[in-house]
This record gives structure tokens, C-alpha cells and sequence, in this order.
């Protein structure tokens, strides 16, 4: 099955090509190469190595020219593989101590593409700007020495070494788990922020909010199938809206953010099916991004895991870092406090004119809180630091929920409460959770 493209998947291989390790520092050296030759042609031009009038720029002879870029050229690719064997080492270590879901923030890091980008395009610009030197020191004839581009070269190697004791504070700082969780916390946000606040349409009346789906609709749909296996990244929620307003079509998304597809499975069903073309179904088709991986900008759920699964990691017993734990639930408490506020949209999404055009699936915001914290309480029942916490961040969401959620809430912490301790226990610890199963969890 031929894949299908549409603006959806263009704006999703970008985002892809945008946050890849490789591509910002391949158009750094791409433009180095391309400044060499201007900068070389401008001396040319202006014939500088036959100037009367030198000044600080023009103090290199063709010899010193080629002893400085040859210098430069050298030092920026050593550094450049000493930055690559760092980075990948800070890869290495962020895969073992917080996983290998958080890889993707060092690699879409953008501090690190940029400096490993200035090294590679100073080595390649310098490289360049030598070709073009000629001559020997003293022999004016048929000599030519790019003084311009030459001390450009001198200003882009003091740069690079700015750049590297700005990479060596920025590489210490990133490794730690408290900046890698306020990242989390932060993508986790951007994530309710896009999901929550956008709509696939205007809402209904409250007459419109009562159309039942046609009786045939089981029967008389079209399904439109996935082109290849892997997870659904991001649906173009605004394009299926406009292709079923525009041919008066009836859409159900059987397929969320975050789930897991393989080729031929069914991604949306369309009504009527005598309505819809196979160029429409490739259309459809196109709305939908599939990757080998689950992201975070339309996955709320991959996005909180990805805090459950470091707060379950320090909890293990050969991390055995409860304090990680701790800055987890705090961070889980600022996402899911951020949805306190929202409106939870309905599954049906309708047009302007009041039709019903798009059949969602939405999030239930007391499973989704509940499935987080309770995963990590599985792991923490005999630590009162961390049932503390839990009940703490609880009572503090349940004030702020919905009453549906709310209930979901009070039901989990009652239940931690209620569960925690055991016979390997402390005394001192028992005291602490006896303590909290009277006040309830709650901060007095």
C-alpha cells in the first residue's frame, strides 16, 4: 500500500527532521562552506593581497595563513569528536538511570546540536578557506591570500571555545534528574495545553448534542486503513473536520494518539461509504501520523508515563532512590493540576452548522490520574516519605477536579492510606501512616 501524504505528514516530518540530532548541525556546516566561498570571492574582489595600506587584518602571508587555518582546522575536529564521545556517554547514562524513553530530550536538545553544528562548521569552513590560499611567503607573484576570510576564521575558532566551556556547564546541567523532570513536567504541559484547548469543531446545542449516530452506521461506513505499522504520533483533527463539512461526512477516529497499529488495521470510519472515494480515503488516510515511536505532543498519556516510568525506576531496588520519587509526584501533581481547569471536550465534535462530523475518543481525567499515581504507589507502599507525598499531591488535585474526577481521586488516596505499611514496616514509619490514615492525607 503506497503511503499517502498530506499536510498533516509534512508538518510532522519536519517537526521530526527540526528536532533530529544531525540536521541542525548539517545546515551549520552547509552555511560555513557556503560563507568560505563568499568570503573568498569578497577578498578577491577587493584584491587584498595586493594591498599598500595593511592593517590588523592583513598580517598573514600565505605560509601563516595556511600554519593558522591548518591549526584551527585540526583543533575544531578533535574538540568536535571529543563533544560526540561526551554526548554519547551523557546518552548512555541517561538510558541506564532514567531510561530510554527520555532519550529523545537529549537528542532534541538544542544546545548540544548547536555546538557540536559550530565545531563541524568552524573545521569545515577553515578547510575550505585553505584551498584557496596560494604562494609562498615573499613571492608576490601569482599569490593570493583571503586575509578577510582568513581572520573570520580566526573569530570563529575564539567562538568555539566559548562554545565549548558554555557545552561543558550545559552537559553537567542537563544530566541532572531535576532538569530532565522540569522538562518532562514542561512537554507534559505543552501536551494538555494542545490537546485540551483545541477543538475539532464548534460546540452543539443542546439539541444537536442529542443526534444520535445514523443506525447504519455500522453498516453503511467505510473503514480507512493504516499504510504501515506503528504508533499513531498525531491526528490533523482540523483537516478531518474540513473534509467531512466539506462532503457531508460522518467520522469516527478508531484510532487515539498513542495506540499502537499495525498495517491494514482500521484508523477511521467513514459514513456513508458510497460517499467516499479512494482519493478521499488517501486524504483521510493522511491525517494521521503513524512512527515508530510514541511522541508527546498529542499522546498525554506517553507524556505522563514517561515521569511514572523515572519515578518507578528510582523506586527499584537497585536505584533505590526515593528522593528521585519525590520530585516525580510533585511534577505529575503540576501536569495534572494544569487539566484542573480545563473543560474535557465532548467525544462529539460538531460544524458550525450544528452537524455531528467527528466521533472522538477523550480522555477521562480521574482514570488518567488515578493509573498515574497508582503505579507509582505499587512501588512505595512501605516508604512514608512517599506515601506522604502521594496523598499530599492527591488532596491537592482532588480540590481542584471535577466532582467525577474528584470521586476517582478520594478513592485512590483512601486507598493508599489504606494499604500502606506492612509488617516490614519501622515503627517510627508506622507512627507516620497511622498518623495520615486519621487526617486523611490531607496538610493540616
Amino acid at each position: 500500500m503506497a503511503a499517502s501524504f498530506s499536510i498533516t505528514r509534512v508538518t510532522a516530518f519536519w517537526g521530526r527532521l527540526n528536532s533530529s540530532f544531525w540536521f541542525v548541525p548539517a545546515v551549520m556546516a552547509v552555511s560555513a562552506v557556503a560563507l568560505s566561498f563568499v568570503l573568498i570571492e569578497v577578498d578577491a574582489l577587493r584584491d587584498v593581497a595586493q594591498t599598500d595600506n595593511p592593517s590588523a587584518l592583513y598580517t598573514f602571508g600565505p605560509e601563516g595563513a595556511r600554519a593558522t587555518l591548518s591549526v584551527i582546522a585540526s583543533s575544531m575536529i578533535t574538540v568536535a569528536s571529543l563533544i560526540f564521545s561526551i554526548t554519547m556517554l551523557s546518552l548512555q547514562l541517561a538510558s541506564s538511570q532514567f531510561g530510554p524513553r527520555t532519550l529523545g530530550n537529549f537528542m532534541r536538545d538544542r544546545s548540544n546540536q548547536i555546538v557540536l553544528g559550530t565545531f563541524i562548521a568552524t573545521f569545515l569552513y577553515c578547510l575550505f578557506v585553505l584551498r584557496s590560499v596560494r604562494g609562498t611567503e615573499g613571492a608576490s607573484f601569482d599569490s593570493f591570500v583571503p586575509h578577510l576570510a582568513v581572520g573570520f576564521g580566526v573569530l570563529m575558532a575564539a567562538a568555539s571555545v566559548a562554545v565549548l566551556l558554555y557545552f561543558i556547564h550545559h552537559i553537567a546541567t542537563s544530566i541532572r534528574v531535576e532538569t530532565l523532570l522540569e522538562k518532562l513536567a514542561v512537554e507534559g504541559c505543552a501536551a494538555v495545553d494542545h490537546v485540551f484547548p483545541e477543538r475539532l469543531g464548534h460546540g452543539p446545542s443542546d439539541e444537536a448534542a442529542r443526534q444520535p449516530l445514523p443506525d447504519d452506521f455500522d453498516t453503511d461506513s467505510r473503514q480507512i486503513s493504516a499504510d504501515s505499522d506503528g504508533y499513531v504520533q498525531s491526528i490533523g483533527g482540523d483537516v478531518l473536520m474540513r473534509i467531512a463539512a466539506k462532503n457531508d461526512l460522518v467520522l469516527r477516529i478508531a484510532a487515539r494518539p498513542g495506540v499502537f497499529v499495525t498495517q491494514g488495521a482500521c484508523l477511521i470510519t467513514a459514513y456513508p461509504k458510497a460517499w467516499v472515494s479512494d482519493k478521499m480515503e488517501e486524504k483521510l488516510r493522511g491525517a494521521v501520523v503513524i512512527g515508530g515511536d510514541r511522541t508527546p505532543y498529542q499522546d498525554l498519556d506517553f507524556a505522563i508515563r514517561r515521569i511514572v516510568e523515572l519515578a518507578q525506576r528510582s523506586l527499584s531496588p537497585g536505584i533505590n532512590d526515593p528522593t528521585t520519587a519525590l520530585y516525580c509526584i510533585d511534577r505529575l501533581g503540576q501536569v495534572l493540576g494544569r487539566l484542573a481547569d480545563r473543560d474535557i471536550p465532548s467525544p462529539m465534535r460538531f460544524d458550525q452548522s450544528g452537524q455531528l462530523r467527528v466521533l472522538t475518543e477523550v480522555f477521562d481525567l480521574g482514570d488518567i490520574t488515578c493509573r498515574a499515581f497508582a503505579a507509582i504507589a505499587r512501588y512505595g507502599m512501605t516508604d512514608a516519605d512517599i506515601v506522604t507525598r502521594l496523598a499530599e499531591t492527591l488532596a491537592t488535585l482532588e480540590k481542584s477536579f471535577p466532582l467525577a474526577a474528584r470521586i476517582a481521586v478520594s478513592d485512590l488516596r483512601e486507598q493508599v492510606l489504606r494499604e500502606s505499611g506492612g509488617p516490614t514496616v519501622h515503627a517510627f514509619d508506622r507512627k507516620v501512616l497511622l498518623d495520615l490514615q486519621v487526617s486523611g492525607g490531607k496538610k493540616p
